[in-house]
């Protein structure tokens, strides 16, 4: 017997029971529920759950029919209208109780060591004070470390637990493998070219990676309205590791990363509210999306919402049922990580709060509650720590770490049309049905008005709504209540953009919202599945349950394919502006011998950003704008040049040609159908 280190204890977090166990990664004891009798199991396993089958069937045809070109609404209506019906009325009590556990009484533990706890207060105290000039150091950044490891060692729970080893099972072990390879497949296949080109916000963040890479440490970046740094330092890592240099593949890397890194926890969470095999599909079907896909690969912050909500959901949840203080620790110091990630973030301790009445409001005594608001203030001090950096930051300039959300909740730049709460309401619906309608209008991170989720799963987390709703009406579990609620509340930093409605619903501020919808979605897919096989069904069942699983999964795969790889790529390079061919031009011209100094861009209104054209050609320090009045200064310096100009810039290419006509012009056909510009090369040798 010994205590277990904090490092074998975050491996057993998918433990069976109160051992460490290897078998625990992908199996738990807590799957085992309490066996019917005999003679209702005969009864059970007699027949196929056809009510709860045919409702999945029809949920999948009405969302067939709202897919873009057909979009037969009263129709789609209609299917789910019936299915919800059917698979209301196929949810049996043996169903409802299919994830039931054991119901943890234990108090939570009081104990601190209160040597540690004032020697962590020390350390923070120290970091808040050196935490000026918006600025990491070597030295505030130690005292913080400290003041965190001390913390933890101050609160962490004892335990009694005996390290051992069990053989996990190798069929889920395969089948988990082969799930994991192909979400990493989605998530990196073609990242460098898809999608294709930077925006603005790209010159932004490669700004300030360079500010890093440069020695300028910030601990929030002021360009551009304002960012939260994790990215920043994430991206910096990913260059010096990978030598990919100031690039766009280097941002994505990192979100690319940072989204397969989220996998894992909904695996977790999946697992902790319903089974492995929940789990399991939910990792499966939030790997292949569209939707998290998507918003990983733009290579911007939004991915680090779902993927640090993740684990404090999972942490949360665990923590509660298990009345683990240790899970509500690490909850805690992933949810201050997230504030530091993107700013959507700042509404999940609200949604922690909320989690933590509704559990307080459903428990039958009352003798704990004062060990619960200890424990939940044991969360709160923890995710302060990791955010403290931020927090001093924000009591010196809160106008800055506030501004961007303040805009869109307020008028302070745009005057609200209407009534903010009648805004509010058509936000909600909006964003309500966005996993099955219409998921927004802006390209860079979505396929306009397209449903947020693909068929299979859209209809899935249809019947899971319909199946946590039922349960939780008749068994009332605060954890149905909580995931259900967790919804809504994760779609927040969308809905509350007030002063400009048309940005919602946006696939990036609802993407905290990818962790309870895929596991919502799951156990609508894992009660489909149940209602065709039981543990002792015929082979003929095994089989036709096989094929209806590898049918959705296939379908799943190529839609989900089509989506990102065709649809979105091919609609986000119709709106994108071409700087990589300018910069290869431009790359091409300096193989020739020529200077990076000689050549140019020709700015030209909602044209391209010309910091992108520098970063593409290499030269990421160097802004190639050439304003028209500095033509003749510029251009008149000895060696060849080189010009790019819009096509229908036909005014400074004239002049272009009346002080310089031994220049030559020609169009560079691009192979996006649009892009196309002017060459104007100019021999002065």
């Amino acid at each position: 017997m010994r205590e277990p280190t904090i490092l074998e204890y975050i491996q057993s977090l998918i433990r069976q029971d109160n051992k460490i166990v290897l078998r625990d990664y992908f199996g738990s004891s807590r799957d085992r529920r309490k066996k019917p009798s005999k003679k209702t199991k005969v009864n059970q396993e007699a027949r196929i759950n056809w009510q709860v089958v045919a409702g999945c069937a029809l949920a999948i045809a009405g969302q067939f029919l709202l897919e873009p070109g057909r979009r037969w609404i009263a129709a789609a209506i209609g299917l789910y209208a019936l299915a919800a019906l059917l698979v209301w009325l196929g949810y049996r009590e043996s169903s409802l109780t299919e994830f039931d556990r054991e119901k943890k009484d234990k108090p939570f533990s009081s104990d601190i060591r209160l040597l540690y706890f004032g020697i962590s207060l020390v350390f923070v105290v120290a970091a808040f004070v050196f935490f000026r000039d918006n600025t990491f150091t070597l030295l505030n950044v130690t005292l913080w470390l400290l003041g965190i490891i001390f913390f933890i060692a101050a609160v962490w729970e004892k335990t009694d637990e005996r390290v051992q080893a069990c053989k996990a099972k190798p069929g889920f072990i395969l089948i988990f493998l082969i799930i994991l390879g192909i979400s990493v497949f989605y998530r990196f296949y073609r990242l460098n070219q898809v999608p294709g080109e930077m925006f603005s916000d790209h010159a932004e963040k490669l700004l300030d990676v360079m500010d890093v890479l440069n020695g300028k440490t910030s601990i929030f970046f002021t360009r551009n309205t304002g960012r939260e740094s994790l990215q920043f330092y994430l991206t910096a890592a990913i260059i010096k590791l990978f030598q990919t240099g100031i690039s766009f593949i280097s941002l994505k890397l990192g979100t690319a990363i940072t989204g397969l890194a989220t996998l894992p926890f909904i695996y977790l969470l999946g697992r902790q509210l319903g089974n492995r095999w929940v789990g399991l599909a939910a990792m499966f079907m939030a790997g292949i999306a569209y939707w998290p896909n998507v918003i990983s690969r733009v290579a911007l912050r939004f991915t680090f919402y779902p993927a640090l909500t993740a684990p404090v959901l999972y942490f949360l949840f665990r923590g509660l049922q298990e009345r683990n203080r240790n899970d509500l620790v690490l909850s805690g110091l992933f949810l201050g990580l997230g504030l530091q990630g993107y700013s959507p973030a700042r509404i999940v301790p609200i949604y922690v709060l909320v989690v933590f009445g509704i559990y307080e409001w459903h428990q039958s005594r009352i003798r704990n509650r004062l060990e619960d608001i200890w424990a939940l203030g044991l969360l709160a001090f923890s995710s302060f720590l990791v955010f403290l950096p931020l927090f001093r930051y924000f009591l010196e300039n809160p106008q800055m770490v506030s501004y961007r959300a303040l805009t869109r909740l307020t008028f302070s730049e745009q005057i609200i049309n209407g009534s903010p709460f009648s805004v509010f309401l058509g936000n909600f619906w909006k964003a309500s049905i966005m996993f099955f309608y219409d998921n927004g209008q802006i390209w860079v991170h979505s396929i306009p008005h397209r449903p947020a989720l693909d068929i299979i799963s859209a209809a899935f987390f249809f019947t899971g709504l319909i199946y946590v709703i039922k349960r939780y009406i008749k068994l009332h579990k605060w954890e149905d209540l909580a995931l259900l609620i967790a919804v809504p509340i994760l779609l927040l930093p969308s809905i509350l953009s007030l002063a400009f409605p048309e940005e919602n619903p946006s696939l990036n501020r609802t993407g905290g919202a990818i962790v309870p919808v895929f596991i919502i979605a799951a156990i609508g897919l894992f009660q489909c599945a149940h209602g065709i096989f039981a543990k002792k069904e015929k082979l003929l069942r095994k089989i036709i349950l096989s094929l209806f699983i590898i049918t959705l999964a296939v379908y799943s795969l190529f839609q989900n394919y089509d989506l990102v790889f065709r649809q979105y790529n091919q609609q986000f390079l119709a709106n994108a502006w071409n700087t990589s061919e300018i910069g290869q031009v431009i790359a091409q011209f300096a193989s020739q011998g020529n200077s990076y100094d000689h050549a140019y861009v020709v700015p030209y209104p909602y044209w391209v950003d010309t910091r992108l054209v520098g970063i593409n050609a290499g030269v990421p320090e160097k802004d190639y704008a050439l304003w028209p009045e500095d033509f003749e200064q510029v251009l008149n310096d000895p060696g060849n040049k080189l010009l790019i100009l819009y096509p229908e810039d036909t005014q400074n290419l004239q002049l272009l040609q009346q002080l310089f006509p031994e220049g030559k012009d020609e169009i560079f056909h691009s192979k996006t159908a649009g892009k196309d510009f002017i060459i104007y090369t100019i021999s002065q040798n």
